[in-house]
């Protein structure tokens, strides 16, 4: 079915302004679905290049989508495999067989599990950079009457829906994939809007409805748009369609995290300094590709890379890893100095007055932004620790009772730390 042009256009031009900035960025996705009737049912595909269209995105899609095939079916499909071979898909879309994953246990595993593990590692060979994402389905609208003889949690909707929700999550988990958990988007409804007809006469296929409930779902998941914003109605009540968009919000894009099981990279490094050279090493995630600025024009794509600089100076390292659509990037300040400079830097610090003092310390010398003064009793225990947010020649001392003190003085950027000196405090 396709979208009525005179109508849409029209409702087009009225739609909110962040619609409009929204279709000026619009973003093109290639995607693979490879499923059976609960996705070729009123053409899922097609919904969503019209939910695309409003905000100028684009979908360039190819199917393999035949009745009653399971995963399974799909990873030894020549068909199946030569669309996932075509390569270059930014989201492959798997969905079972509409029962199978609601079977026991020892069924899945045997059944689901493994192919699913297959149709995912040959995307990564053909696609480096796709994602996988788990189509969760729905519960029947009454259970499954033909297997509930033999397996008593499907009889309702309620525990069929349950198992399928759980066996997706499972398989996105397994893989480092994404659901999207259109399954949950028709839970919201039928809770929150049991008027609206999500199925079709057969109590399994989806409605009019339900399939636009699909494409919004879907379109959510990928583009990751306020569903709240889609404009195309599939030439339905707006009201109606509304609590679609509604469901689609509460359950996906206010927790897109949630469903995303492809772990965050995490990006960090340490520093080591000896004399004049620097010692990286690289703590992020070992299968992204490193870039290393030391920000005197030298650079490395080495993992943990030695430097060595010329001159002293403040430097700013910058690491950035990248990998496919991903860029990390992080930087660290600092300070090269000879050790004789260093040494007098220090020393200079650590000359304070008066001693014993009762209300403030003087230094000789301003400590800069960044320092930190640790005040510490003689058993170890700390008194009073100050990280300066500008710079400091007079400290206050109040709170600290008469006694004797250990001061300490650290600076991390400027690469000194002072040893620890007694400070007598009188009232």
């Amino acid at each position: 079915m396709t979208p009525n042009l005179r109508k849409t256009t029209l409702l087009f031009l009225l739609i909110a302004n962040f619609i409009q900035v929204q279709a000026q960025t619009g973003h093109k996705k290639r995607i693979l679905f490879l499923g059976n009737s609960y996705t070729y049912v009123n053409n899922v595909p097609v919904i969503m290049k019209s939910i695309a269209w409003f905000f100028k995105d684009t979908i360039e899609s190819s199917e393999n989508l035949i009745g009653g095939y399971t995963l399974k079916n799909h990873s030894n499909d020549a068909n199946s495999l030569f669309k996932i071979n075509q390569g270059n898909w930014d989201f492959v879309v798997l969905q079972e067989q509409s029962q199978l994953p609601s079977f026991p246990d020892s069924d899945v595993e045997r059944q689901v599990f493994p192919f699913a593990r297959k149709l995912d590692s040959l995307i990564h060979v053909a696609s480096p950079c796709a994602k996988t994402i788990f189509y969760m389905t729905w519960g029947r609208k009454n259970g499954d009457a033909s297997n509930c003889a033999f397996w008593p949690p499907v009889c309702t909707y309620q525990g069929m829906d349950s198992l399928l929700s759980k066996r997706y999550i499972e398989m996105a988990q397994q893989n480092h994939a994404q659901v999207s958990p259109v399954g949950a988007v028709w839970k919201y409804i039928r809770t929150h809007n049991p008027e609206l007809e999500l199925y079709d006469t057969d109590e399994s296929h989806p409605s009019q409805l339900g399939s636009y409930a699909v494409a919004c779902a879907l379109y959510t998941s990928i583009f990751k748009r306020n569903p709240l914003t889609i404009a195309y109605n599939f030439e339905m009540d707006t009201a109606i369609t509304h609590r679609v968009h509604e469901a689609c919000k509460a359950v996906i894009y206010d927790s897109l995290s949630t469903w995303n099981f492809n772990p965050i990279p995490s990006i960090d490094f340490q520093l080591e300094l000896t004399g004049k050279s620097i010692s990286c090493q690289n703590l992020s995630d070992s299968t992204y590709s490193n870039f290393w600025d030391f920000g005197d024009g030298e650079t490395s794509t080495e993992r943990n890379p030695i430097h060595t600089y010329e001159k002293d100076s403040t430097y700013r390292i910058v690491l950035t890893i990248h990998k496919c659509k991903d860029t990390l990037s992080m930087f660290k300040d600092i300070q090269i100095r000879t050790t004789s400079q260093q040494e007098t830097f220090q020393n200079d610090f650590l000359d304070f007055f008066p001693n014993p003092a009762s209300s403030s310390l003087h230094f000789s010398k301003p400590l800069p932004v960044g320092t930190h003064l640790i005040i510490t009793a003689l058993d170890g225990s700390i008194k009073l620790s100050k990280h300066l947010e500008s710079e400091c020649s007079d400290f206050n001392l109040n709170g600290l009772t008469s006694g004797v003190y250990l001061l300490r003085i650290e600076n991390i950027q400027q690469f000194y730390s002072s040893t620890k000196k007694l400070l007598v405090i009188e009232e």
